[in-house]
């Protein structure tokens, strides 16, 4: 089984998280992200898709844009504000889209037992985008991407899920500890 660790997240406040949350940074182009972000500064999509506040045609793997990232990155941990959570904990999420439905744990996962294939692959990804989530993953200091990890069956896991999830009806997020 794939070691799980609790982590202290960047999460923005309660107010502001509709207008920061954004679809993830790989399922939109550029021109699409800046399209969606626009009259939004507080959208993540300016961290995560940063070339959207640089001149068209930007190298979207330039150092410009990880450097762009950065300064969006600072600017909405003011701006939202993004708050540090005080304890370690892991985060469960719920994504719903039209009648399907998934539950999600945001923990620490190790890279280690990836490499090793202690944890699945379940895609083959391009080198140049590892690379680039790398970069962006250096500059920043935080992960900000969803990495989608599935587990087999479990009972117990399940349980858990359920219990706290059905803390989430009545308040904005939870974690559990």
């Amino acid at each position: 089984m794939a070691s799980v660790r609790p982590f202290r997240a960047l999460r923005p406040a309660p107010d502001s998280a509709p207008r920061v949350s954004s679809v993830p940074y790989d399922v939109v182009s550029t021109d699409e992200a800046r399209a969606l972000a626009a009259g939004n500064p507080l959208s993540f999509l300016r961290v995560t898709r940063s070339e959207i506040d640089l001149p068209p045609g930007t190298d979207p793997y330039s150092d410009q844009v990880y450097e762009q990232a950065g300064r969006a990155f600072e600017e909405l941990k003011r701006s939202a504000p993004l708050l540090l959570e005080p304890e370690p904990a892991v985060y469960f999420y719920r994504l719903r889209v039209g009648a399907h439905e998934q539950t999600g744990l945001a923990a620490c996962y190790s890279l280690e037992e990836y490499d090793r294939d202690a944890i699945k692959k379940h895609e083959r990804t391009r080198r140049d985008k590892e690379d680039d989530r790398t970069k962006h993953i250096t500059r920043l200091r935080a992960q900000t991407g969803v990495v989608f990890l599935t587990y087999r069956a479990s009972a117990d896991i399940d349980a858990i899920a359920a219990r706290v999830c059905a803390t989430m009806r009545s308040s904005r997020g939870s974690r559990a500890r």
